[in-house]
């Protein structure tokens, strides 16, 4: 019963960072349209502060790579996702101009690592499995 309610309230809170994500994806800055300065700026810090985490996440993965593929593919779909979000800007709102570079990183790095990240990952298993016989 316990695990049950967990997951009720999970989903519940789960409701609030998707819809203030897709909002906020569909409306970009106008989503802030009535909020005071302040608000739009504790947002922004909010979400730098999750672009920061992403980062260290990436970084502590580094030690040991080859074993990280689960929390790499996590990180790289959230990345993508913004990414996507990003680029659906382009088309509604127009040119980021210099953000231009953090899309390519969204979408063209991150998956790239990601992927190799799993080319890595295989070639171990496969040099671990020679090693054993």
């Amino acid at each position: 019963m316990e695990r049950r309610l967990l997951q009720i309230a999970v989903l519940i809170a789960g409701c609030v960072p998707v819809a203030g994500g897709l909002f906020g994806a569909l409306q970009g800055a106008r989503a802030f349209g009535a909020w005071p300065g302040y608000a739009a700026d504790s947002h922004m810090r909010y979400l730098s502060g999750l672009l920061f985490a992403i980062g260290l996440l990436y970084w502590g993965c580094v030690p040991a790579i080859e074993r990280r593929g689960t929390a790499i593919r996590m990180l790289t779909a959230i990345v993508v996702t913004g990414g996507l979000a990003r680029l659906a800007g382009v088309f509604l709102a127009g040119d980021p101009g210099s953000m231009r570079w953090t899309l390519a990183m969204e979408l063209g790095v991150a998956p790239t690592l990601c992927l190799w990240q799993a080319r890595v990952a295989t070639g171990q298993k496969q040099a671990a499995i020679l090693a054993s016989r």
